[in-house]
């Protein structure tokens, strides 16, 4: 396999749908501001969002593709792991259903100090939730590609959702409605449903014989159901503390939404350059240590940390240094205020120093879900989930909605280092010279760049934008050349 062409590839499409997840952001942001309406469609939207990285990109995948490569692509197993997915998928959704007044008062309890806005979250989830079958199928259907290196599909999907959405907004902009959320909400589970076909029908067309079939409860999927069980928290240590701030943040007015939109800065380099190492290490690692190849497996790990970390360390200083800029020029707008662009700007400058950790967290926890390790990742999540949770609680009443950013950066590179120790004790990963010192001189002209971007004039997305891509061009043939030849 070819492990840095993947990585481009996924990374390229992950960030063909982030940028349409900004323009849909930026719409969001006109539309309905950064207030009552925006907290109800984010917290409504956060829920299914939470199950498809659990459920579907998360723990399944780390689960399903190593067994499914051990199987030799066995069709009656993926037949078998599809039916019991969509028929658990089907119970879930029910009952979320039923219970979702309950599940709307524990994840945002502040929303009901606000008249109204409690049971428009609830109406608006319980449309939105059916999202949760379609979505976590595509996920299904994305994992049986990438298991044969189909992953550009995959990675495209999102678009759809973005574009969607976009297209619902300017409706409500242009022609208006009264009922914008409603509209955005029936969008949503619709965009699932064009995910769902269109990557159903090239997996028929590639003859992969993907077919709902009779359950039957084997020692394969008993195992299967084991591992994920396990592992559902440790693939969902991020989504779940983010879940957790936004029950904290909820009683802040506005902070969930500010929240939300520096996650989305902050997530960009992650999901292009850390999810798509992660997406692609997996399985090149799997046939590794299936050889027996412990110099294959350090290998891939040192090229991919030395890669990930020569471009998500400028994209830290350079967030730091333009975080407010980025969020004035392009959601300060219609119902967005000066207060929101502060609160936002300030959330990422601290949140997007986990950026690292996260990074180098993906090659650990792949390496050891690689190994058929699922319980240690779930141990490492727990201890840094809880130390984010405390701090949440625990600094809320000092700083605000600030303890989230703060806890997340604390609480994630608590779980690198655990990761990282347990690697190094069972031989499965060895950071060579080459790699500390390259990491060393990509901070560093990181951080020269990053202070010489402070003396730049930013007026306008005109400017933003060139002083952005002089960052990259300055930047990015320097940083490869210190690759080359440190």
């Amino acid at each position: 396999m070819k492990l840095g062409k993947h990585i481009f590839g996924v990374g390229a499409m992950t960030g063909i749908s982030r940028i349409f997840g900004f323009v849909r952001d930026m719409l969001i942001a006109r539309v309905l501001g950064a207030g009552r309406m925006s907290d109800v469609f984010l917290a409504a939207f956060k829920l299914p969002n939470l199950f498809r990285d659990l459920l579907g990109e998360g723990a399944l995948s780390a689960i399903f593709i190593p067994m499914y490569a051990d199987s030799r692509h066995d069709n009656k197993f993926a037949q078998n792991v599809f039916s019991w997915l969509m028929v658990g998928l089907l119970g879930i959704t029910i009952l979320f259903e039923i219970f979702m007044p309950l599940v709307v008062w524990f994840l945002a309890p502040g929303f009901d100090a606000v008249a109204g806005k409690m049971e428009m979250t609830v109406t608006i989830s319980r449309i939105m939730f059916v999202y949760v079958i379609f979505v976590c199928g595509s996920a299904f259907l994305s994992a049986i590609l990438n298991a044969f290196s189909k992953f550009l599909l995959a990675a495209f999907m999102p678009v759809l959702l973005n574009i969607m959405l976009i297209g619902a907004l300017l409706i409500a902009m242009f022609f208006g409605t009264p009922h914008v959320l409603y509209l955005m909400a029936g969008t949503v589970v619709l965009s699932g449903m064009v995910q769902f076909a269109v990557l159903w029908s090239r997996i028929r067309r590639r003859h992969f014989g993907l077919r709902l079939v009779r359950l039957r409860w084997t020692p394969s999927i008993r195992d299967m159901f084991r591992r994920l069980g396990v592992s559902i928290i440790g693939s969902g240590f991020y989504q779940i503390t983010i879940i957790i701030g936004t029950l904290v943040a909820s009683f802040q007015s506005g902070a969930v939404s500010w929240l939300y939109y520096s996650d989305r800065i902050v997530q960009l380099p992650f999901a292009i350059i850390g999810l798509a190492a992660g997406t692609v290490l997996i399985s090149s690692i799997s046939n590794a240590l299936a050889s027996n190849n412990m110099r294959s497996v350090h290998i891939q790990q040192n090229s991919t940390i030395r890669r990930s970390l020569m471009l998500t360390l400028p994209c830290v200083a350079g967030l730091i240094v333009l975080a407010h800029p980025i969020i004035q020029y392009l959601f300060q707008y219609g119902a967005w205020t000066p207060e929101s662009t502060n609160a936002v700007a300030l959330a990422i400058q601290i949140q997007v120093l986990v950026l690292p950790a996260m990074v180098i967290s993906q090659v650990y926890s792949k390496t050891l879900y690689a190994t058929q390790d699922v319980k240690t990742p779930v141990r490492t999540s727990i201890i840094s989930l809880c130390i984010a949770s405390a701090l949440y609680l625990g600094l809320f009443s000092f700083v605000g909605y600030l303890a989230v950013p703060i806890g997340v950066v604390v609480s994630g590179y608590v779980k690198n280092y655990l990761l990282g120790r347990i690697c190094r004790r069972r031989g499965l990963t060895n950071v060579d010279g080459r790699t500390t010192r390259a990491v060393c001189a990509f901070g560093l002209l990181s951080a020269i760049l990053g202070m010489l971007l402070t003396l730049v004039p930013i007026t306008g997305l005109i400017t933003l934008g060139l002083s952005i891509a002089l960052y990259g061009i300055i930047y990015l043939p320097v940083a490869y050349l210190i690759d080359r030849k440190i």
